[in-house]
């Protein structure tokens, strides 16, 4: 392993400038990759907090009972994918649109009647609703006989989820076209800095020298490189995320776990191609 690690840092020595431009180039193909995974955790969590949102609202009828309305609430609350459901009073609704509408608040003290119907309110459990659970959830609310009417836009509930699956084919294919690009991209990288070594393979050979042991030190190479490359690609990322929320508008930076996967992401790429690179000279010799 000694000798792996000297042979390695030897290499690094004699073809600095080979070195830097092959990590750059690694940086340059997976930054690409670290500014689409930024892109697409923020629509992620944009379509998330609406989803958070949808909800299923039942109008109550003037003459239902407590014993019908508790009996809704623990019916509905069993229904697949729903979290919550709360009861609101009429006094509660009026006092509720006096909060949120300024407007209200300066007529309602000349009401004489509430205005407001009594409902249920049905929040769905994070990341559960679909566009069929919401309305087979709406469906069952219409289904009570006190129940005087049942909103939740479904046609924006439709679009919000048409949305999700547009965005999730549009992260597999983008993501995949990127991904695609970067190998090629670090695979030639990888196979130039070796293609540059290739008297010394030759030497080695000539020599006597095991394949296993010529390829370690070339494959710790490649690691070690795109490992430097996987790091740039993370300075580069953040210093987009930092120019866009400072300068246009506010972002959620990538999870950590993201950012790990893509420096593991750059030294797999990186051993492989030099792996690749390594037997393919290993053969012509």
């Amino acid at each position: 392993m000694g000798r792996t690690v000297r042979e390695a840092a030897l290499g690094f020595r004699r073809a600095p400038l080979l070195t830097g431009l092959s990590a750059l180039m690694v940086g340059l193909a997976l930054f690409v990759l670290g500014l689409f995974s930024l892109v697409t955790h923020n629509i992620r969590s944009a379509v998330a907090d609406l989803e958070e949102r949808v909800e299923v609202v039942a109008y109550l009828r003037e003459t239902a009972q407590p014993a019908e309305i508790e009996s809704a609430i623990q019916t509905l609350g069993a229904l697949p994918g729903v979290e919550e459901v709360r009861f609101f009073s009429k006094a509660q609704a009026l006092e509720r649109a006096r909060q949120e509408l300024p407007e209200i608040a300066e007529v309602s003290a000349d009401l004489a009647v509430n205005p407001f119907p009594a409902s249920l309110e049905i929040r769905f459990l994070p990341g559960s609703p679909t566009a069929e659970s919401v309305g087979a959830v709406a469906a069952a609310a219409s289904g009570f006989p006190f129940v005087e009417d049942v909103r939740y836009g479904r046609e924006w509930v439709e679009r919000l989820f048409l949305l999700r699956r547009i965005g999730a084919i549009t992260t597999l294919i983008l993501g995949g076209a990127f991904a695609i690009v970067a190998t090629l991209i670090i695979g030639t990288a990888i196979r130039i800095a070796v293609f540059a070594r290739r008297d010394e393979i030759f030497i080695m050979r000539l020599v006597g020298a095991r394949d296993s042991l010529i390829r370690r030190p070339l494959l710790l190479e490649g690691a070690v490189t795109g490992l430097m490359g996987g790091t740039l690609a993370a300075l580069l990322t953040w210093g987009a995320y930092q120019a866009v929320y400072h300068l246009l508008f506010k972002l959620e930076w990538i999870p950590p776990g993201w950012m790990w996967g893509g420096l593991l992401l750059g030294v797999l790429f990186g051993a492989m191609a030099s792996n690749l690179a390594v037997r393919r000279h290993l053969k012509e010799v």
